[in-house]
């Protein structure tokens, strides 16, 4: 007895499918739908895991020899697989059979033609499965193996009757399959999950819409229904409402019956079909045509040769539809683009006007703001200038003052020895001034000056070098002879003779010291730049 509180309803696994349909309508059992495709691939994995713990027990059995074992692990994969692939289910049933008929069992080998009988039908080989299921002796079954031979065997008829459509055979399909259902109710429990999967397919199957409506939904909120039921009898009365013209609500049950079939890795399936179907003529071309090939691909991956036919009529209709859609809507795309493009032109040729006149008052602008830039770099310069010049003009004072008053000296000096006939003193005062270091002397005032005006003139003169190029000055120097060169330039005496003769060297030696110094540097071609770059304090 399955009959459970009415209040509970739903098994907890659906319960929040139903109260969403009810809340939210397509658009939410659409978004579910959505989701539980996009985990699709999980829903496979957790099938094909299960199916290789069978698989495991497969060859535990045969070690063991166990045919028994077998031929029942065997039935358990070809559960499996019979609503997921076809080749894989029919190669089990195979070797279910074969262990029947080792075991010489007649209710195993009736069990196994029973089941090849719904596997043919499954592939659309309705033919082969009428043959295999008449072939089973009705008589040498027990009464649960009856009930599945006559369900399966009305199944047949009512699957024969849906792909054949012609009015002089369907309806004798169907009257068989009626029949075969009537025994079959006849051997279940009233109440039970069988007997109301009967019954509710038997109301349909009449046309009796407002009876199988009753039947189908009187059996899902009372009853405990495993995955496969729940999907059968979701999928049922969305067809029911199709037929009675309730598109949404039909749209709504075949989504829950879809997402059923996913979540139980259902392949031979027409759930997601008749969504599409349904969807379709609302207007949801997208979401039909996306699903349709979605059920395409499950009834290949199945083998389900009817499934493909009938899903082969749909979808040319729903991607030509697709594809009229997308067609109008480029057509108004292209006239939207037209529209845009004659404004984008006018927009354009003012943004051409206002950009000459920005850019006449940028020009004028910038000339403005090169003049005032021109303007302070001279007066810097002029102010650096002035700096130097008071420095030097004072050097240049007090070099000359004390050069005056040794030259004065000497001529005292000399004209008193003179005078007193002292010409050896003479000599020896003359020799006691030497050149070398007057010259020495003039250098080092120079060079306390020039460090005065440019106190990092060394280190910036330096890092114009590699580490390993850069001078060391020598203890007691200030600058050396190069450094002094290029100080000479930083001042503006750039002329090759007036350094010569300040530093009291060839013109071509100055130029040797030149090269060589910017042949080391890393700014060869910028050397001189670089020097003028320096800063004053």
């Amino acid at each position: 007895m399955q009959l459970k509180n009415p209040r509970l309803h739903l098994p907890v696994f659906f319960l929040f499918f139903t109260i969403s349909v009810s809340a939210s309508g397509i658009d939410s059992i659409m978004q579910q739908l959505d989701k539980t495709l996009l985990k699709k691939e999980y829903y496979m994995k957790k099938k094909y895991s299960k199916i290789r713990e069978l698989k495991r027990n497969v060859g535990k059995y045969t070690l063991s020899q166990d045919n028994t074992s077998l031929y029942h692990c065997y039935m358990a994969l070809l559960e499996e697989y019979k609503s997921f692939k076809y080749d894989s289910a029919y190669y089990y049933l195979e070797q279910a059979k074969s262990r029947a008929f080792i075991l010489k069992n007649p209710d195993f080998i009736a069990r196994t033609r029973i089941k090849e009988g719904f596997v043919l039908l499954s592939s659309g080989l309705f033919k082969e499965a009428i043959d295999t299921l008449n072939s089973v002796d009705v008589n040498r079954l027990k009464q649960d193996g009856k009930f599945d031979l006559y369900s399966i065997k009305a199944r047949a008829y009512y699957d024969l009757a849906d792909y054949n459509k012609d009015q002089r055979y369907n309806i004798h399909y169907v009257q068989l399959g009626n029949q075969n259902l009537q025994e079959a109710l006849a051997l279940v429990k009233p109440n039970t999950n069988k007997y109301w999967a009967t019954e509710s397919l038997k109301r349909m199957k009449q046309q009796d819409w407002k009876g199988a409506e009753f039947a189908f939904s009187y059996w899902i909120n009372n009853f405990d229904l495993p995955a496969g039921y729940y999907g059968i009898a979701t999928s049922s009365l969305g067809y029911i409402y199709s037929e009675r013209g309730f598109t949404e609500k039909a749209i709504e049950y075949l989504a829950l019956a879809a997402i059923a079939d996913i979540k139980n890795a259902t392949k031979e399936t027409v759930a997601l079909r008749n969504v599409a179907n349904e969807l379709f003529k609302l207007g949801y071309l997208e979401k039909a045509n996306r699903y349709i090939n979605l059920a395409m691909d499950d009834a290949t991956f199945y083998d389900a040769r009817h499934r493909k036919i009938e899903i082969s009529t749909i979808l040319p209709i729903i991607e030509k539809a697709q594809l009229n859609k997308v067609k109008d809507q480029n057509d108004r795309l292209e006239k939207i683009v037209i529209l845009l493009t004659l404004l984008a032109i006018i927009i354009i040729v003012f943004l051409v006007i206002i950009f000459k006149q920005l850019k006449e008052k940028n020009a004028a602008r910038k000339a403005m703001a090169a003049s005032y830039t021109q303007l302070q770099d001279m007066n810097k310069n002029l102010g650096e200038a002035n700096i130097i010049k008071q420095e030097y003009i004072a050097y240049f004072i007090k070099a000359t003052s004390d050069f005056i008053n040794k030259i004065d000296h000497i001529q005292k000096s000399t004209i008193h020895n003179i005078i007193a006939k002292k010409t050896t003193e003479v000599i020896a005062a003359l020799k006691r001034y030497n050149v070398k270091e007057e010259r020495e002397n003039l250098f080092r005032q120079f060079d306390e000056v020039f460090l005065k005006l440019f106190p990092t003139y060394v280190n910036d003169f330096n890092e114009l070098f590699p580490p390993e190029s850069r001078t060391q000055i020598k203890k007691g120097e200030l600058l050396n002879t190069e450094m002094r060169i290029f100080a000479l330039f930083r001042l503006g005496i750039q002329d090759g003779n007036q350094i010569a003769d300040f530093m009291e060297l060839s013109v071509s030696t100055i130029y040797t010291y030149k090269t060589r110094i910017k042949s080391k540097s890393s700014f060869r071609d910028s050397f001189e730049q670089k020097i003028m770059d320096i800063k004053t304090i």
